[in-house]
C-alpha cells in the first residue's frame, strides 16, 4: 500500500504544471554598445499572448501579458517609462519548509504592480523590504534600470538574494543566466539545468552580447545541451518532402515557448523612453520581431494588440504556423517536431525563411534609434516605421508562408 501511494506521489509530481523559461541579465560591459539587456524566452501553458500599453500609478508600461487575461492583471516581462524593466523565471528550489497565507503564483501581478511605481533597482529593493510575506513568491526576477543597473534577486516569500550582474566578482564575464532553479535555494532542486548549460556554453562564443546574436542565436537556440544534437545543424532533412520526426524535449525552445522580449536599455546619459522592447509575439522559430517603445503609446502596432480577448493578429499566425512543426495531436504528439518543416538543406523550413527575413526589421530599428540617439524622438519617425514595419511583415507571411499557414 505505501509503495503504491508513492507511485501516485510521482506521478502525479511528473505531471504538475511547470513554467520553465529561459532568461539572462546583462550588464552594459558585456554588450556590444555598452546598453544593458534583460531576456526572457517565455514558456507557458498560457501560449497566447499580447502586448500591452497600461497607465500605471506613477509610471506608464508596456509589457506582454495573456490574451486570456483581459484587464492585463498580470504582466510577464516589460519596462516602464522611466527606463525600470522586469521578467521573471520561475523557481522551484526556494521557500523549503516556509508556508504563507497568501496564495502562490503572484509573479505577474508583482511584476505589474513594480512597473508602476519603480524606477530604479533601490526602489524595487524598497518595494521588496516594504512588503514582506505579502506576496506568494518563487522567482528568479531580472531588472535592469536607466542607471546602468542590472541584477538578479531570488525571491521567496520573506526574503531575496541579490546577484548584482554589475559586479566583477559575482559576474565575471558581466551576464548571468537562470532558468528554474535558484542559486541561492535549495541545491540540486529545481528544473532547466540542461537549459541553462546550454545558455551557459552558447553565451561563452561571443565576445561581446549583441541583439543580433540574442535574436538569431539564443532566442533560436535549438541545440540540446545533453545529448549536443544540434536540429539547425547538420544532418538536416533534405528538404519539405524529407519529413523526419525528432523527440523534441528540454531544448531552450519548447513546445510550450510562447513568447521573448529582449529589452534593451539606455546609456545612463540617454532618454530612458528610448528603452527598447524587441518582442516576439509567438512560437519564436516562426514569428519576426517587432520594436517597441514605451513612449510610442499611441502607437504600439495593432498586429501585437489583442480586442475584447482575441488573438493579436501576429500571435495568431505564429500559432497556426507553430501547428505546421507539430502536426501529430493525439498522445504525445507535441513531444515530437516535424524537423523538416522546421528547418532543411533546401532552405524550405519556416524558420529558414524568418531569420533572413528578420534582419531587415533589425536594420532599420538600429537606424531609427542612431537617428534618435543623434537628434531625438520624432513621432513622425515612429509612425512611418510602423507603417512600414506592418507592411513588410503582412506581405512577409502571405508571400512567403501563406501556403504554409493554410495547409
Amino acid at each position: 500500500m505505501h509503495r503504491f501511494l508513492f507511485i501516485i506521489l510521482i506521478l502525479t509530481s511528473l505531471n504538475s504544471p511547470l513554467l520553465p523559461c529561459t532568461s539572462a541579465v546583462i550588464s552594459g560591459q558585456a554588450t556590444n554598445d555598452g546598453r544593458p539587456l534583460l531576456w526572457k524566452h517565455r514558456d507557458t501553458g498560457d501560449i497566447e499572448n499580447k502586448l500591452v500599453y497600461e497607465t500605471g500609478k506613477k509610471y506608464d508600461f508596456v509589457g506582454v501579458a495573456n490574451t486570456v487575461d483581459t484587464l492585463s492583471t498580470q504582466i510577464w516581462m516589460g519596462a516602464n517609462s522611466v527606463g525600470f524593466a522586469i521578467m521573471n523565471t520561475a523557481s522551484y528550489n526556494l521557500n523549503k519548509n516556509q508556508v504563507c497565507d497568501v496564495p502562490d503564483d503572484q509573479e505577474g501581478t508583482f511584476m505589474r504592480a513594480v512597473l508602476e511605481v519603480c524606477s530604479d533597482l533601490d526602489d524595487f529593493e524598497a518595494f521588496m523590504d516594504s512588503s514582506v510575506g505579502r506576496w506568494g513568491l518563487a522567482a528568479n526576477f531580472g531588472v535592469i534600470d536607466a542607471k546602468g543597473g542590472a541584477a538578479y534577486y531570488e525571491k521567496g516569500y520573506y526574503d531575496y538574494t541579490k546577484y548584482d550582474v554589475t559586479d566583477e566578482n559575482t559576474a565575471p564575464q558581466g551576464y548571468l543566466i537562470r532558468t528554474n532553479f535558484s542559486i541561492s535555494g535549495t541545491e540540486d532542486d529545481g528544473y532547466g539545468f540542461i537549459r541553462h548549460g546550454v545558455t551557459s556554453e552558447l553565451f561563452h562564443t561571443q565576445e561581446s552580447i549583441s541583439i543580433d546574436f540574442m535574436l538569431e542565436a539564443a532566442t533560436r537556440n535549438f541545440k540540446h545541451g545533453l545529448m549536443g544534437k544540434d536540429l539547425r545543424a547538420e544532418p538536416k532533412p533534405r528538404d519539405l518532402n524529407d519529413e523526419q520526426f525528432v523527440p523534441f524535449q528540454d531544448y531552450v525552445v519548447r513546445h510550450a515557448s510562447a513568447s521573448t522580449m529582449i529589452i534593451q536599455g539606455v546609456l545612463p546619459e540617454e532618454d530612458p523612453q528610448f528603452t527598447t522592447l524587441w518582442t516576439i509575439l509567438g512560437w519564436q522559430p516562426v514569428t519576426l520581431v517587432t520594436p517597441v517603445w514605451v513612449r510610442s503609446k499611441d502607437f504600439i502596432p495593432e498586429m501585437l494588440v489583442s480586442s475584447d480577448g482575441e488573438l493579436a493578429p501576429l500571435n495568431a499566425t505564429a500559432l497556426k504556423l507553430k501547428q505546421q512543426c507539430f502536426p501529430i495531436e493525439r498522445g504525445n504528439g507535441q513531444d515530437y517536431i516535424l524537423h523538416s518543416r522546421l528547418t532543411n538543406n533546401a532552405g524550405e523550413g519556416i524558420l529558414d525563411l524568418v531569420l533572413p527575413a528578420e534582419t531587415a526589421i533589425i536594420a532599420k530599428t538600429k537606424k531609427l534609434q542612431k537617428k534618435w540617439h543623434k537628434k531625438g524622438f520624432k513621432e513622425k519617425d515612429l509612425q512611418k516605421f510602423n507603417k512600414w514595419m506592418k507592411t513588410y511583415i503582412q506581405e512577409f507571411y502571405q508571400d512567403e508562408l501563406n501556403q504554409i499557414i493554410n495547409d
